[in-house]
This record gives C-alpha cells, structure tokens and sequence, in this order.
C-alpha cells in the first residue's frame, strides 16, 4: 500500500499550532507503469470485388486483452486493428473505351486485423501490491479409546479420529491490475499483388488483393486500485492564521 501525504507551510507565530491529521483512508486506482510497446504485422487483404482505386481507410485499435501475469512482470497484449477500406470499383460492362472514360461504384470493406505480443515490465512507477498466497491447514484432536480384550489392562489407545476431517482455509481476494489504452500510432505500407491493366486506359488496371506491413506503437498505462491514506496540515478551528 501506498501512502501520500499532503503538506503545507506555515509561517506564522508560535500561537498557531497546525499538525499533520489524517484526512481520509480510500481506495483508487493507482499507475503502476506506462508501457511503450510496439507491434508489427503483415496482412493480406482481398477484396469481394475489383479495385480501381482506395480511397480512404479509417482504423481504430482494440484491445481484447491486456493482463499482467503476476508475480511475473510479463505484460500480455492482445487486440485488432479494425480497417474500414473505401474503394471505387469499375461498374460491370460500363467501360466506355473509345471516350475513356471509366464509371465505378463506391464500395467499402472492413476488415479485422489481430495482432497479440508479451513484454516485460522493467521500471515501475509505483509499488505493486503482490497477490496474497491462500492457505488451507488440516488439525485434528486427540481421542483416547479402550484397548479391545487381549491387550494389556489399564491401557488406552490415544490416537487421531480417521472419522473426522478439520479443517482451517483462508482465501485472499487481491486486487487485479489493468491496463487503459492511452494512444495508439499506426505506420503502414499498402501495396496491390495482383494488378491488372485495363486496355485503353493508360496506368489504369484493378487488382483484387493488397499485402500490408504495418508498425503499431501503443502506450498502455497499467493501474491497480490500492487502499491509500491521504494527509494533510490542519490547524485548529480558533486559528486563523495559519497559512495552506
């Protein structure tokens, strides 16, 4: 657990006597460590119809999961990238060759691209509250019986009752850190594989796949929430002169 306090200055005469008093115990989440990690993938994309052109591509980061394996410091990553691709594609027997000219339709595609790493936590911002181990003991009590006849007189057997089961367990329900997505920067080179020239229509052609490689940097900031008592300087209700 983590403890801040809260000081202030004072100044003044003697007769203002401010001390340190406890505010308030309350539990938030704390930052245990911002993460810098970066992804790479490559892709091959193929679209449901020709492509003449791309016109825009919209992406988002999602992640699925984000989880710190403890007592480890091994950071496991796992997400998409969502791509949503807006492309003309030439209407079917609409190409007029002698005016050159090339009608199409605006067609968009979305496609989901996943991508999961793990990496190792090395400087941490703030202490990290460890799991607590459960525990679960056995006890028994002590039972005196009778020996049966045959055995010597005045004897007792003292042993456990294989009868009885006892048992103490404790279980500790420890506080499990997690992650926010703090920004996200996405690098990528598109490039079609399968591109075919249209005749007539010079440096036109459709193509129908594209192979991506693309460089993801994500900044995740790894939280735990953690009991934490705050303090700070305060003075009697008849001074007023203390300075905060």
């Amino acid at each position: 657990m983590n403890d801040y306090h809260l000081t202030f200055n004072n100044n003044n005469d003697d007769d203002c006597h401010c001390h340190d008093q406890p505010l308030i115990l309350t539990k938030v989440p704390v930052v245990l460590a911002e993460v810098d990690v970066q992804i790479h993938l490559d892709a091959l994309i193929k679209f449901p119809a020709p492509v003449l052109e791309i016109k825009d591509i919209k992406k988002n980061v999602k992640l699925t999961q984000c989880r710190l394996l403890l007592p480890t410091n091994k950071l496991f990553v796992k997400g998409f990238v969502r791509k949503n691709i807006q492309y003309a594609s030439p209407c079917k027997n609409n190409i007029d060759y002698r005016k050159k000219n090339i009608a199409s339709d605006i067609l968009s595609l979305t496609v989901d691209i996943p991508f999961q790493c793990v990496t190792e936590i090395k400087d941490f911002l703030s202490k990290l509250d460890m799991p607590e181990v459960n525990m679960r003991n056995e006890f028994d009590f002590l039972v005196s019986r009778h020996l049966p006849n045959g055995c010597p007189e005045n004897k007792e057997l003292q042993t456990n009752d294989l009868s009885q089961f006892h048992q103490e367990s404790t279980q500790f329900y420890n506080e499990l850190p997690y992650c926010e997505l703090v920004s996200s920067n996405i690098i990528e080179w598109d490039e079609a594989i399968d591109r075919c020239p249209l005749p007539y229509h010079l440096g036109e052609g459709t193509f129908t796949k594209i192979e991506e490689k693309m460089v993801l940097d994500l900044i995740i900031k790894v939280l735990q929430k953690q009991q934490v008592q705050i303090y700070h300087s305060k003075a009697h209700e008849d001074d007023h002169d203390c300075d905060y």
